[in-house]
């Protein structure tokens, strides 16, 4: 992490998410044993879907090089069942540095989303204030370009946090999301609740 002369900066961190969720580290060394440990999870007692099993380790592997790539420290995915069905959503922590010899306030921030949001999604940026201290709120709703209504498997709703590192100029980066639009908002407050449980740890 980028020092700053204020501050000492955490050694690390903490979140508290529910059960159900599977846990990802992102490290070359370390995604996949833990990518194969939830393929043997979720193929166990099926024998008879060898190209399936093998297609979701592909992609999951992908997945996880592609975020560790964007700075990604941890995938989570949700194995939450309801009825019959998974709940797809998946949270994705990223360190994001920031080239500044000044840490930016996170209403600076803010208002540079604002400014920059994408047209082509709905987009509600907040400033909150977290245990952990100011962060900043990006909830997103995008559709494939010509879609007036939504259709399952093509809204993408995310919600990002923000947090800034205490010490440094970085930020702790939370995307949550999710593809489903109907429960959009009981998932918002799941995500909320869980970056509420940010804690820092020395």
């Amino acid at each position: 992490m980028t020092r700053t002369e204020k501050t000492a900066p955490p050694a690390d961190y903490r979140l508290l998410l529910p059960e159900g969720w599977f846990r990802i580290l992102l490290d070359p060394e370390q995604r996949d044993g833990a990518v194969d440990a939830l393929v043997e999870r979720q193929f166990h007692g099926i024998d008879n879907a060898p190209h399936l099993k093998e297609e979701l380790r592909a992609d999951l592997r992908h997945r996880a090089a592609k975020a560790y790539r964007g700075g990604g420290i941890e995938l989570y995915l949700s194995l939450q069942e309801a009825g019959p069905f998974t709940i797809p959503a998946s949270l994705l922590v990223s360190l994001a540095p920031l080239r500044r010899a000044e840490p930016l306030p996170p209403h600076a921030l803010a208002e540079a989303f604002a400014q920059d949001a994408d047209p082509a999604a709905a987009t509600e940026v907040s400033v909150e204030e977290l245990a952990v201290g100011t962060a900043v709120r990006v909830r997103r709703t995008t559709r494939r370009a010509g879609e007036e209504e939504a259709e399952e498997g093509r809204v993408s709703v995310s919600v990002e946090y923000h947090v800034p590192v205490p010490g440094t100029t970085e930020y702790l980066l939370l995307t949550f999301s999710t593809p489903l639009e109907p429960i959009a908002d009981a998932m918002a407050g799941l995500f909320d609740a869980i970056a509420s449980s940010l804690t820092w740890t020395e």
